[in-house]
C-alpha cells in the first residue's frame, strides 16, 4: 500500500481517483510515498526517505525546494492548465473592474441606500464619477501564452479587443493552439508600447522578478491599466503605486495583496481567488493523481519541474527506473552493469535536459537477477534505483 500524504486541507472528491486498494491517504502520513500539496511552504521540509513524488495542485512551485528534491531523487509535478478556465475568468472580471469603477460606485450606492425615494435621483447625477472606457477596440498585451496566456488571448479578441501576444518560450503545441488574429511581440517593448491594457501569466523566477518596475513603465502608454493574476513578485509594489500616483498608471489588479498595496487608491487587490473555483481544485487534484499513479506504478514522468518528461509503455517486463546524474558515461554505466549479469534489455527510453537537472532512465529488462539492484545503486552518479514488477 503505498501512502499519499495531502496538505492545504485538500478534500477533492477527485482524491478518488487513487485507487483505494493501492493508495492510502492521510494527512498524517509520517513516511508518504507522495504528497499533494496546494500553496503550503515546503522549503524547510526534512523529506523522508521513502517520498518518490510531489505533486502541486496548480501552477506555481515556488513554494518547493526544487533543487534539493532532484539532488534526493524526489520528482515534483505541477498541474500545467487544470486551473486555466477559472483564471481566464478571473482576469475578463479583472479587466472589467479595471476600466470602470464599478467596486466604487457598488460602495457609493450602499452609502445612500437609506435615502429612501432620492436613490434614483441621486444615482442618476453621480454616476458620471464612476465611467470608464470600453474593453472593444482597446489593445491587450498577453506576457505568457501558455495555457491560461492563449485562452485569455482569445477571448479578448473575441470581445472585440487587438491582442499583442510575446512569449520566448512558446511550444510548437501552444503555437498550434492560437489564433492568428494575435499579433505576435518580438519583444516585451512591444507589448508595452501598444498595449491600453497588459495582463501577466509568467512564472516567478529569477528572470521574471519584477519585470513590471519603473524602467518598464516608462515605455508603457499613458493611463494603462495592469492586470496581475500570475505571481505578486513579477511588479515592483513601489514602482506601481509610483506610477499610479502619477496617472502613468490608470489602475492596477492584482491576485496577491502585501501590506505594500492593500488599500492603496488606484488598486484592485483581489484575495488570491485566480484557482478558487470547485471545478478548478477538482481538475488539479484529478490531474496531480494522475501524475502520481502514472510514476508510481509506470515509472513515468509527466509534467515535471525537476526532471525531464518521459514516457514508456510498458512492456510486461520487470521496470528498472534509474535517476542519475547527468555526466559522461552514465548509460554506458547502467546498461554495462545490466548487461553483465545477463540480463536482456527488451525496451529502454533515457531523458535528460541542459543544466543542473538529473537525468533519467527506464529498462525494461527479461528477468531480474540477485544482486542486480545493488549492483546499480552502487553506481558513482546514480540517486535512485526503482524496480517494478
Amino acid at each position: 500500500m503505498y501512502k499519499v500524504k495531502v496538505l492545504n486541507n485538500i478534500k477533492s472528491s477527485a482524491l478518488e481517483n487513487l485507487d483505494s486498494g493501492k493508495y492510502e491517504i492521510s494527512p498524517d502520513h509520517t513516511d508518504p510515498d507522495a504528497i499533494i500539496v496546494r500553496s503550503a511552504n515546503m522549503h524547510e521540509t526534512e523529506f523522508n526517505p521513502e517520498l518518490l513524488c510531489i505533486s502541486r495542485a496548480g501552477a506555481g512551485v515556488n513554494n518547493i525546494p526544487l533543487d534539493r528534491c532532484a539532488e534526493e531523487g524526489i520528482i515534483v509535478f505541477n498541474t500545467p492548465g487544470a486551473n486555466a478556465e477559472a483564471v481566464k475568468e478571473l482576469v475578463l472580471c479583472s479587466l472589467l473592474l479595471s476600466s470602470r469603477d464599478i467596486l466604487g460606485g457598488i460602495d457609493w450606492v450602499k452609502t445612500i441606500a437609506t435615502q429612501g425615494g432620492d436613490v434614483t435621483t441621486l444615482v442618476e447625477k453621480q454616476k458620471a464619477l464612476y465611467v470608464g472606457p470600453e474593453l472593444s477596440g482597446k489593445t491587450l498585451g498577453v506576457v505568457g501564452l501558455g495555457a491560461v496566456g492563449a485562452k485569455i488571448a482569445h477571448l479578448a479578441t473575441a470581445i472585440g479587443m487587438s491582442v499583442y501576444g510575446y512569449d520566448p518560450y512558446l511550444s510548437v503545441e501552444a503555437a498550434w493552439r492560437l489564433s492568428s488574429d494575435i499579433n505576435q511581440a518580438n519583444d516585451l517593448d512591444a507589448i508595452f508600447k501598444n498595449s491600453d491594457y497588459i495582463t501577466l501569466h509568467v512564472p516567478y523566477l529569477e528572470s521574471t522578478h519584477n519585470l513590471v518596475n519603473s524602467e518598464s513603465i516608462r515605455k508603457m502608454k499613458d493611463g494603462v491599466r495592469i492586470i496581475n493574476i500570475a505571481r505578486g513578485e513579477l511588479v515592483c509594489d513601489e514602482d506601481i503605486l509610483a506610477a499610479l500616483a502619477e496617472g502613468k498608471v490608470a489602475c492596477y489588479v492584482t491576485d496577491f495583496p502585501n501590506a505594500n498595496v492593500a488599500g492603496k487608491p488606484g488598486v484592485i487587490a483581489i484575495p488570491h481567488l485566480g484557482a478558487s473555483t470547485p471545478e478548478s481544485e477538482d481538475k488539479c487534484v484529478s490531474m496531480a493523481c494522475a501524475e502520481i499513479t502514472e510514476y508510481i506504478e509506470n515509472g513515468n514522468i509527466i509534467n515535471s519541474v525537476n526532471m525531464p518528461s518521459v514516457y514508456l509503455q510498458r512492456s510486461g517486463d520487470p521496470r528498472v527506473c534509474v535517476i542519475h546524474d547527468n555526466v559522461p558515461e552514465m548509460i554506458a554505466k547502467i546498461t554495462g552493469t545490466v548487461s553483465s549479469f545477463g540480463v536482456n534489455i527488451e525496451n529502454s527510453i533515457y531523458a535528460s535536459t541542459k543544466g543542473r537537472l538529473p537525468s533519467y532512465m527506464m529498462l525494461d529488462i527479461n528477468a531480474l537477477p540477485d544482486g542486480l539492484f545493488e549492483a546499480l545503486v552502487s553506481i558513482q552518479g546514480v540517486t535512485r534505483v526503482r524496480v517494478l514488477a
